[in-house]
């Protein structure tokens, strides 16, 4: 396992230690970690708050040239909100842990140029597909649905 993807998954699992959502994320430049999060919705009532926003936001004020030679990892397909910030960063890679649970907007990052890479990780498949089994409700409502 790609030792960022783990950290990612690591990030996954504290979310779900704290009673959140397990997704996970890591922000990576120079092969160094400089932002880490995971889904803290449900912990400090945020709205936005996914795993990807997270690490940006633990990765604090950068030049711009830091994220557009960044590498995401998140445990789990990027929502449209963090799409959305993806693409405002420019970010130019994505790497996922999986794509099975919940489909997220690849296709759109793809279109704008970022390179997407899938990890397809079992532990990523099944943390996501225990917690929805586990907690749908809280799922819907991460996923708006």
């Amino acid at each position: 396992m790609d030792k960022f993807m783990q950290a990612a998954i690591d990030e996954a699992k504290l979310g779900l230690q704290e009673g959140g959502i397990p997704i996970g994320a890591v922000l990576v430049y120079n092969n160094n970690i400089i932002g880490r999060g995971h889904n803290r919705r449900v912990q400090l009532g945020s709205p936005i708050l996914h795993g990807e926003m997270d690490a940006l936001t633990n990765a604090g004020r950068r030049p711009a040239k830091i994220y557009r030679e960044s590498v995401l990892y998140t445990t789990l397909s990027p929502c449209m909100m963090c799409t959305g910030a993806i693409l405002f960063f420019g970010i130019p890679i994505v790497v996922i842990g999986e794509n099975t649970n919940f489909m997220g907007e690849e296709e759109l990052l793809r279109s704008r140029g970022v390179k997407i890479e899938i990890a397809d990780s079992e532990e990523c498949k099944s943390l996501m597909r225990d917690f929805i089994v586990a907690r749908p409700e809280l799922w819907n409502e991460d996923i708006s649905i």
